[in-house]
């Protein structure tokens, strides 16, 4: 069984507006920014507004909105890139490999043969994330 949510979670803290992030979409459910430890040129997190820590604790009314989002954000990545792909991550627990309890999912645009950075304690520039979240949302 997960743990209670923890409202003090970083992604909650974003969603308060109490730490910025680079925004590439919005809506009434679901909030899209930048990964700022991105994996890949233009690594998206997409997370519900509704409180969740993860999959398995989520009104399952939260999913569709946010899956559909997840969607909608990994077609632009995809085309604001030119990737070949997109990798879509969703993790549940600390043995699973959550790290940040508020339900979210990466959406990591792919090139052929190019390796996943690690996802490390080194944040990237937030110029080039703010170019990058501009790129998507110029898509969208």
């Amino acid at each position: 069984m997960s743990a209670a949510y923890d409202e003090n979670n970083i992604f909650g803290k974003i969603l308060r507006g109490e730490i910025p992030a680079h925004k590439v979409y919005e809506d009434d459910d679901t909030l899209a920014f930048m990964d700022v430890m991105p994996q890949a040129e233009g690594h998206v997190l997409v997370v519900p507004k509704a409180a969740s820590r993860n999959i398995l604790d989520a009104d399952p009314a939260t999913l569709g909105p946010l899956i559909a989002v997840v969607q909608k954000v990994a077609i632009a990545a995809q085309d604001a890139f030119d990737a070949d792909g997109v990798t879509i991550m969703q993790f549940n627990e600390a043995p699973a490999g959550q790290s940040v309890f508020h339900l979210h999912f990466h959406v990591i645009p792919r090139r052929e043969g190019a390796p996943l950075r690690p996802h490390s304690g080194k944040m990237e520039d937030g110029a080039v994330l703010a170019a990058n979240a501009e790129k998507i949302r110029e898509v969208l």
